[in-house]
């Protein structure tokens, strides 16, 4: 088996357990009383974000992806989805954190770990905006540099 047959097999059991994470938390959302637009959005947002961000260079599962989310949003995002803007940053950094709160009361993440993330959020979030508004601005020339 090739290295991009095993990436693609790797994948595909990846979704399943997506999907099925995917399910859970659309329910778990439901249970906190959210409309069903805003569990849509939340539930879109991580699909986008276990199912094409952790699976575009490597087999990544949604738990382990929790490090990954300043490299998202901050770079990735801005950069890959049409559709960046401050409101969106914000929408999938709250979907995130939501996410991995319901991953860690499932016990697949750590405390820890979750409280990091809040502060990688936190503490990135505005470095995040301004990456966004130099990207959009047509008159600078090296986005990535400030």
């Amino acid at each position: 088996m090739s290295d991009y047959e095993k990436y693609e097999k790797d994948c595909e059991k990846i979704r399943k357990a997506n999907e099925r994470h995917l399910n859970e938390f659309a329910a778990w959302l439901k249970s906190s009383g959210l409309s069903e637009k805003t569990i849509n959005r939340h539930v879109s947002n991580i699909d986008f974000y276990i199912n094409e961000y952790l699976l575009y260079e490597d087999a990544s599962e949604a738990k382990d992806g929790i490090g990954w989310v300043g490299m998202f949003l901050g770079y990735w995002f801005i950069r890959k989805a049409m559709w960046a803007s401050k409101s969106s940053i914000k929408g999938n950094a709250a979907s995130l954190k939501k996410f991995y709160t319901f991953l860690q009361e499932k016990g697949l993440i750590d405390k820890e770990d979750l409280a990091e993330l809040k502060e990688t959020i936190k503490d990135g979030m505005p470095e995040w905006l301004a990456t966004l508004e130099r990207y959009d601005d047509l008159s600078i020339e090296d986005v990535w540099q400030y």
